[in-house]
């Protein structure tokens, strides 16, 4: 029981690749770069040359409804 629930932790915790994204999503992944890029989605993390969405951020903004996470205007 306990070993089952620090697995299901570890998975909501875990960070997502731009593929696992895309297909949260249903679109390609360029699309999904684009979606970051504008602001449009959560930013992702950066971990040296990996670049990966935490899991609960984007279920979060899926879940929302998708809205603009970019505050402001440039």
């Amino acid at each position: 029981m306990i070993e089952s629930a620090a697995a299901e932790d570890r998975q909501q915790a875990a960070l997502l690749d731009v593929h696992a994204v895309a297909a949260l999503l249903s679109c390609s992944t360029r699309h999904v770069y684009r979606l970051a890029d504008a602001g449009r989605m959560p930013p992702p993390v950066k971990l040296g040359a990996l670049v990966r969405w935490p899991r609960r951020s984007v279920e979060t903004w899926l879940a929302e409804g998708c809205p603009f996470v970019r505050k402001g205007g440039r």
